[in-house]
């Protein structure tokens, strides 16, 4: 599993952002790793240079070979907590969709529509 991180130009201390959101990708989606096969991350300072509560912003999309990318977005105080908050979330979404890829695998196949050419088992 691949981890791209980019930041806009407002984030600063682009190298610990940038170990603490691998470090927490592979402790948090590790178990995806090989279903995943690429994590990208974009982190983000909503306001700029403004002061503001809950401007971090990170933006997580999962690539699952052979389905559509899976987004999730937090927002936080601090870009530590919205990467934080983003793997929760990215956690429940992949483990909704594993598992509902599972549940269709596990799902009896319908039955099939009787033939109306043979004849019935019942003797008339």
């Amino acid at each position: 599993m691949q981890i791209q991180i980019n930041t806009d130009e407002s984030v600063d201390g682009r190298e610990a952002l940038s170990s603490h959101a691998q470090d927490v990708v592979k402790d948090v989606l590790g178990r995806f790793a090989d279903h995943v096969t690429r994590i990208e991350i974009h982190m983000s300072d909503v306001n700029g240079q403004k002061a503001g509560d809950h401007d971090k912003r990170v933006v997580m999309e999962a690539r699952i070979a052979g389905r559509q990318p899976i987004a999730v977005t937090d927002q936080a105080g601090s870009l530590h907590q919205a990467i934080d908050g983003a793997a929760q979330k990215m956690r429940r979404s992949l483990d909704t969709t594993f598992g509902k890829m599972a549940d269709k695998r596990r799902a009896p196949a319908p039955p099939l529509p009787a033939d109306p050419a043979l004849p019935d088992d019942d003797p008339v």
